[in-house]
C-alpha cells in the first residue's frame, strides 16, 4: 500500500514538473506550440531569407522552447501588407519582419525613409537606424503594443520600366510606374511627371506581365530574386531615391508572456538575423561587389548609374514633396536626421 501511495505521489509530482519550468519560473506549458511570423517576401528575397533565418535562431537559442513559423506574401492580412502592422498589434501576427513603408500608414514618423533622397549611400541609412534617430523610432514603436528589436534592410529603391532609359525626370512623364501603398510616393511620382498605381506586391508581378503598368520601383535584390526582366523590366535606373529598412518586432503581450532569458535569446536573435540579412541585401550592389548588376546585364537589362549631376535633378523635381511630407513626419525628426546623414562617418 505504501509503495502504491508513493508511486501516485510520485505521477503527481511528475505531473507537476514535467510542463518544465523554464528561466524566470515562466513555464514552457503557458507558450503557445507556435508563434507566428508575417513577412511580406519569403526566400529567395533576403526579407525571407531574414525572417526564416530569425526563426530557426530562435528556435536555437530558446532550446526550443519557442517555436516560430514564418507566413511570407503577407498570408496573415491576406497579402494586404498595409494592414500588417495593425494585425501585429491586435495579436493576430505575434512576430514580424515588417517594412518602414507599409507600417508608415499607422506610423507616420517612419514615413522619414521615404523622403526622395534624404540618404545619399549605405552609410547615411546606417547613421540613421544605429544612430539616435532609430533610437527614437524605436522608443515609439514600443508606445504602440509592440516591442521592437533589431533593424533589417529591404534596401534602396531603383526605378525600373519597360519602355526606355530614365536618366532625368522628363523620362518619367506619362509612365505607369507600380508604387507602394504609401501616399508620399503618389506625391512623389506625380512631381515628376508619372503616373504611379498603387497596388500590393502580389499584385505587381502580373500587372508587369501584362503591360497594365510600366514600371516599378524596388530594391536591385527584389527586381533579381522576382526576375522581374523575364517581365519587361530591361530598364533599371540606379538613383537610390529612397531606401526600406526593415524592423524585427515581436508584439507586446507575446514579448510580456515570456521569461526574461527568453526575451534576451530572441532579442538575440533577431539582431543576429538582422545583421546577416543586411550583409545578403547590399550584396553584389555595392562599387567594391558589383556581381549583381554584372548578372542583370547578361539578362539584358540596361542599367543606368546616375551621375550626381543627374541626381540632383530628381532631387530638385521632388523638393515640395520633401518639405511637405517633413511637416508631417515632424521637422524636429526630419532636421535630427539631416544631422546624422551630414556627420556620418
Amino acid at each position: 500500500m505504501k509503495s502504491m501511495k508513493a508511486l501516485f505521489a510520485g505521477l503527481a509530482l511528475a505531473a507537476m514538473v514535467l510542463p518544465g519550468v523554464v528561466a524566470n519560473g515562466a513555464a514552457a506549458a503557458d507558450y503557445k506550440a507556435e508563434y507566428k511570423l508575417s513577412t511580406v517576401l519569403g526566400k529567395p528575397f533576403p526579407w525571407g531569407i531574414g525572417g526564416d533565418r530569425w526563426a530557426e535562431l530562435v528556435k536555437e537559442k530558446t532550446n526550443g522552447r519557442i517555436n516560430v513559423k514564418m507566413y511570407p506574401g503577407s498570408a496573415l492580412v491576406n497579402g494586404d501588407q498595409t494592414k500588417e502592422f495593425t494585425a501585429l498589434r491586435q495579436g493576430v501576427i505575434d512576430m514580424a519582419v515588417g517594412s518602414t513603408i507599409n507600417w508608415s500608414p499607422q506610423v507616420k514618423e517612419l514615413n522619414l525613409f521615404s523622403l526622395p533622397f534624404l540618404m545619399p549611400d549605405h552609410k547615411a541609412m546606417d547613421a540613421l537606424t544605429q544612430g539616435p534617430v532609430g533610437k527614437q523610432l524605436f522608443d515609439l514603436l514600443a508606445t504602440k503594443d509592440v516591442v521592437p528589436l533589431a533593424w533589417g534592410e529591404n534596401g534602396f529603391r531603383e526605378v525600373s520600366n519597360s519602355k526606355h532609359a530614365i536618366t532625368k525626370p522628363e523620362d518619367l512623364k506619362g509612365l505607369k510606374i507600380r508604387v507602394v501603398g504609401s501616399p508620399l510616393y503618389l506625391d512623389t511620382f506625380t512631381a515628376l511627371g508619372a503616373n504611379p498605381t498603387q497596388m500590393s506586391w502580389a499584385d505587381a508581378q502580373p500587372a508587369l506581365s501584362t503591360g497594365a503598368v510600366d514600371g516599378q520601383e524596388n530594391p536591385v535584390a527584389v527586381f533579381t530574386a522576382a526576375k522581374l526582366p523575364t517581365l519587361g523590366q530591361k530598364h533599371l535606373t540606379l538613383w537610390g531615391y529612397v531606401a526600406d529598412p526593415l524592423i524585427f518586432v515581436v508584439n507586446k503581450e507575446v514579448w510580456n508572456s515570456w521569461s526574461k532569458e527568453d526575451q534576451e535569446a530572441v532579442r538575440a536573435a533577431a539582431v543576429q538575423a538582422a545583421a546577416e540579412e543586411v550583409a545578403i541585401a547590399r550584396k553584389g550592389i555595392t562599387a567594391q561587389d558589383d556581381s549583381l548588376l554584372k548578372e542583370l546585364a547578361t539578362q539584358g537589362v540596361a542599367v543606368v548609374q546616375l551621375t550626381p549631376e543627374q541626381q540632383k535633378a530628381f532631387q530638385t523635381a521632388t523638393r515640395a514633396v520633401y518639405d511637405k511630407w517633413a511637416k508631417t513626419i515632424g521637422p524636429d525628426l526630419v532636421k535630427a536626421a539631416e544631422t546624422s546623414v551630414a556627420g556620418r562617418n
